[in-house]
């Protein structure tokens, strides 16, 4: 009864992900992805749009971001690098909070 319970929690978690996923995909002119494990929080699927912007969702087990992103129909990259992170365009914000401390930026504290 517990193995039910818990298989159908993890379904509903990952039919939540995945219209997510579709969402973001449909506001960015379609997406593509990256699974990366983030250690007990869980599992990150990093989402670059067509048009460079990017966002992130974290699964509670690998097992779930992938049904997720198989029912979002996703292409996911096996690496975060090469033609694929450079997709990815960043704004202001993203430079600042990168740089931080070092040019002046806003500190994260």
């Amino acid at each position: 009864m517990a193995d039910t319970k818990e298989a159908a929690k993890a379904e509903r978690r990952a039919n939540r992900l995945a219209k997510e996923i579709g969402t973001f995909a449909k506001a960015h002119g379609g997406a593509e992805g990256h699974i990366a494990y983030i250690g007990e929080r869980g599992t990150r699927i990093v989402l670059v749009g067509d048009d460079g912007a990017w966002g992130d969702l974290v699964a509670p087990t690998r097992a779930i971001a992938e049904q997720a992103v198989a029912k979002a129909d996703l292409t996911v990259h096996e690496s975060f690098d090469g033609e694929f992170a450079g997709k990815v365009r960043t704004g202001p914000y993203e430079w600042t909070r990168m740089a931080g401390i070092q040019l002046g930026g806003p500190s994260n504290t």
